[in-house]
């Protein structure tokens, strides 16, 4: 299993509201149609956490976006898929900045 794993945060002028609201409604139905997906989550961002023995960071994230597929072939596939360029069409209409990571899980509880 390979995971796509997107910080995002929004465009100047838009609310965390407004993000959210048309990543979750409009953004996330996009996505149904990928071939190849196997799962998609979002995480919306409600609070921050802080530790006092390990410095924090300035990066601004409305969201985080998951993607999984069954491996590195059938992801490359799905993101030169029409409907995936339907998705990031419409990402780039609200997403003001994006990091994206490919990443291995490596599960250490699963409970």
């Amino acid at each position: 299993m390979i995971k796509r794993i997107s910080f995002l945060t929004r465009k100047d002028g838009t609310t965390h509201e407004e993000f959210v609201r048309h990543w979750f409604e409009i953004h996330g139905p996009l996505a149904r149609g990928i071939p190849g997906l196997r799962r998609y989550v979002q995480s919306h961002i409600v609070g921050e956490a802080s530790r006092a023995d390990i410095a924090g960071s300035d990066i601004a994230i409305d969201g985080i976006a998951e993607l999984w597929y069954d491996n590195e072939e059938t992801m490359e596939k799905a993101i030169q898929s029409d409907q995936a360029k339907r998705l990031f069409a419409d990402g780039a209409e609200f997403i003001g900045a994006i990091k994206t990571f490919v990443v291995e899980e490596k599960i250490i509880i699963d409970d």
